[in-house]
């Protein structure tokens, strides 16, 4: 079993002190997001998880604990992109702050264990093609030797996304410019000798050298961890997508970050509600049990294959 902590929610930034007990006791509650009375008992011992992947875009809350993941394979997805307070109300400096911290991860845990995330890309008046190949060869040039890898994926309108990112005023880029901003962002990866793949997209960039991502990545869990691992696609994510199945334990409307194009938060209002109710030794991620609740134990197995292989894993 994989865990996903979390694409709903930054746990590293807001809620790593919650983690870490949750890995003590050896088990998580998470709530159905489809229905929410039904809560799943998620068993978190090193003995069923295959391996565990953060995604983040501030891991420093986290940093003084990683020795209590040695006994798990994990690596960090790590968003740092292009975008001012505008659209990241809540992130610090990345100057000052995200940047050294991503080199400061990537110095504790190694480059393979931290990808580095350029997503998701809109333009707009102010973000446009040119800030945005500038930008990526800006940070490509301090992040190169950190990690092995970055993964672009361009936005997602839904009907939240669009009134939320209404203030920003983005232009719905065409598939043109797509091809040409990615072809830009992979000379420059090139340069600095960084493999590029997409997350989710259905577009083809393969003559470029760009792939389709898979974020959730079994063959990075192999290498991390030793072994091979028997799991097959989610088949919960869209088409396009590529990562291996896994069990989410965040929740959505519980980030803090408060970026406007994020699409597991609806309202600042239920995200403010809900961290309200948030206790760092609570099953649940916010809130508590209550008598409509239905609390079920998830079937979790290994499917780790840790017989020797002469070619590795």
């Amino acid at each position: 079993m994989i865990i996903s902590a979390s694409r709903r929610t930054d746990i590293p930034a807001y809620y790593s002190d919650w983690f870490f007990n949750r890995l003590r006791e050896g088990y998580v509650l998470v709530r159905n997001p489809m229905n929410p009375h039904q809560v799943s008992k998620v068993i978190l011992s090193p003995e069923t998880v295959d391996g565990i992947v953060f995604w983040t875009k501030n891991p420093l809350p986290m940093l003084e604990r990683l020795p209590e993941l040695e006994p798990y394979p994990f690596y960090f997805q790590f968003t740092l992109n292009a975008y001012g307070k505008d659209a990241e109300p809540g992130l610090p400096s990345k100057n000052d702050v995200l940047i050294p911290a991503f080199r400061q991860l990537s110095e504790a845990v190694g480059r393979q264990r931290v990808v580095w995330r350029y997503d998701p890309v809109f333009l707009s008046e102010k973000y446009t093609m040119e800030y945005h190949i500038r930008y990526f060869r800006s940070l490509a040039a301090r992040l190169g030797d950190y990690t092995e890898k970055c993964t672009v994926s361009f936005i997602d309108l839904y009907t939240k996304t669009v009134r939320n990112t209404r203030p920003l005023k983005i232009q719905p880029e065409t598939s043109e410019q797509q091809f040409a901003l990615m072809e830009r962002f992979a000379e420059t990866a090139k340069t600095y000798g960084l493999q590029l793949d997409t997350c989710a997209e259905p577009a083809d960039f393969s003559s470029l050298g760009v792939g389709h991502a898979h974020c959730i990545d079994r063959e990075r869990l192999e290498r991390i961890g030793g072994y091979r691992l028997s799991v097959g696609k989610d088949e919960n994510q869209r088409p396009a997508c590529g990562c291996a199945a896994s069990i989410d334990i965040g929740a959505y409307n519980t980030c803090p970050n408060g970026c406007l194009y994020c699409y597991a938060n609806y309202s600042a209002g239920a995200v403010l509600r809900n961290a309200a109710v948030h206790d760092p030794k609570s099953p649940l991620l916010f809130g508590e049990l209550g008598k409509d609740d239905v609390v079920r134990e998830r079937a979790a197995v290994s499917h780790r294959d840790c017989q020797i292989s002469l070619f590795g894993p």
